[in-house]
């Protein structure tokens, strides 16, 4: 009776093992979605001069350009910590 139950259990360890690893094999990870450069740019690093091209550019926006403006204020963000938030502010 002892062997059987043993029997049992040692069955019921591999199927689970057994659908376990079956499980892992037939989901595919999905594939990374192709970022935007939007959001792969690390404005961090770029030279005052970009900046100042990019901000002309988005000055356009007003009312946008307000509102992220406002936003990084709240966060208390100022020099190049504002920018990527508004970079990323601007581009979405």
């Amino acid at each position: 009776m002892i062997r059987l139950n043993i029997y049992v259990f040692s069955g019921v360890v591999l199927i689970s093992l057994a659908v376990s690893f079956a499980r892992g094999q037939t989901q595919p990870q999905p594939a990374p979605k192709p970022a935007e450069t939007s959001t792969m740019e690390d404005v961090s690093k770029w030279t005052q001069k970009q900046w100042n091209a990019a901000k002309a550019k988005w000055t356009e926006k007003k009312t946008q350009w307000n509102y992220c403006q406002t936003q990084a204020k709240a966060k208390n963000l100022s020099g190049r910590k504002s920018w990527q938030f508004l970079y990323d502010c601007m581009t979405k």
